[in-house]
């Protein structure tokens, strides 16, 4: 038993170091050299990000038809399901097949080539490591010697017998196109007529699509940048100062993120490297606290460069307020030990209904995101 704690506390102290490097991944103060031991961070870090400020601009738009389609036609048969909608469904479709960018989506909705998933056989590839046998003799899988996932929203041929409807209108459910796919995972989502504007319930479908916190988590952040991108804040209660920064900072949307770029000037090439590795030393754009040096510097204000030490400027909202003491044109920031603001890796511009303008890591665009996307909410700064 006490070995088995020592590995516990071990396990524990190893994803704190991952937490901390990640989140520095965000904004953090330009460093010269890159950080070593970091590889394995590198694709949870620098993911990409969703062109025209966490808009709907990454999805092909013949794939954004079907998400909509199917959130409108999901209560046929799932009457009692309510709140699902199609940042819900692109959530998923973009961890599942990053929207089946690269592929031919035709105006049928049939995706070519097919999306195939690895075989589950047992082997380790792709993470599997319990074999599934066939259970559709290779009709939608291409293979009778195993399962494996299908399809832009990846399912398993069982779990598409089950859920798949005709929605393209050819007579046939195929999770190989792409409007039968999108209705089907909304079915699999709704289940028996979940409530999906409930946080809890929203959680408990996509645990079921994949039972993995980090999974949850991943589509979670996902949904919530397209749900923020489809809601334009009103910026009718900012005041004139306010507006000015924020609709500068709103014009920067999908410029890119560059490690240590941005100044009161603009966009300019950072620096290498972030804690991943990551140079924006080819990079014309912005890191965090780049940006909202920029988008104050339009209204007279000029900001220290860092998120730490903009946290020193203006009158500071601790995080015990709670997030509704913010207001538009407010700095919002994060901390890996909120309450210590020497802590505070990432920063960014409060725009109002819980949205703020956001760059947040290498690989990513200037976007409107909610401000819970971010971990360790450490308050605010008002500076105007």
């Amino acid at each position: 038993m006490a070995g088995a704690s020592r590995v516990r506390r071990l396990r524990r102290w190893v994803w704190v170091v991952a937490f901390l490097l990640f989140a520095a991944v965000c904004c953090a103060a330009p460093i010269a050299g890159a950080i070593g031991a970091v590889t394995a961070l590198q694709v949870a870090a620098d993911d990409g990000g969703i062109a025209e400020g966490g808009s709907a601009a990454d999805i092909p738009p013949r794939m954004l038809t079907a998400y909509k389609k199917a959130a409108s036609q999901v209560v046929r048969y799932v009457p009692t399901c309510q709140g699902m909608r199609w940042p819900v469904l692109a959530g998923i479709a973009k961890v599942e097949s990053n929207h089946a960018i690269g592929r031919t989506i035709t105006a049928d909705g049939d995706i070519r080539p097919k999306i195939y998933g690895v075989l589950l056989n047992g082997s380790g590839a792709g993470g599997n490591t319990t074999a599934v046998a066939d259970t559709d003799g290779g009709k939608w899988d291409g293979t009778a010697t195993g399962e494996r996932a299908v399809g832009p929203f990846q399912f398993l041929p069982s779990t598409w017998e089950n859920v798949g409807k005709d929605a393209s209108g050819d007579k046939r459910a195929d999770p190989h196109n792409a409007d039968d796919a999108a209705l089907g995972a909304a079915i699999y989502l709704c289940g028996n007529g979940r409530h999906l504007t409930q946080r809890s319930q929203l959680k408990a479908a996509i645990l079921q699509y994949n039972h993995s916190n980090a999974y949850v988590d991943n589509v979670l952040a996902w949904i919530d940048q397209y749900t923020a991108a489809v809601n334009h804040p009103d910026l009718s209660t900012a005041s004139g100062k306010a507006r000015s920064v924020i609709d500068a900072a709103l014009n920067q949307r999908g410029v890119p993120y560059s490690w240590g770029g941005g100044n009161a000037s603009g966009a300019s090439y950072g620096i290498c490297c972030s804690p991943s590795g990551k140079s924006g030393a080819s990079i014309k754009g912005f890191d965090c606290s780049g940006l909202t040096a920029f988008a104050y510097a339009q209204a007279g204000i000029r900001l220290p460069r860092t998120a730490a030490g903009q946290a020193g400027a203006g009158t500071r909202i601790p995080a015990s307020r709670g997030k509704s003491a913010l207001r538009p044109g407010d700095l919002v920031f994060y901390a890996y030990a909120p309450g210590r603001d020497s802590t505070i890796y990432h920063v960014g511009i409060y725009v109002g209904d819980g949205q703020m303008i956001n760059a947040p890591r290498p690989g990513a665009v200037v976007r409107l995101d909610a401000i819970d996307v971010m971990p360790g909410y450490a308050g605010g700064a008002r500076l105007l």
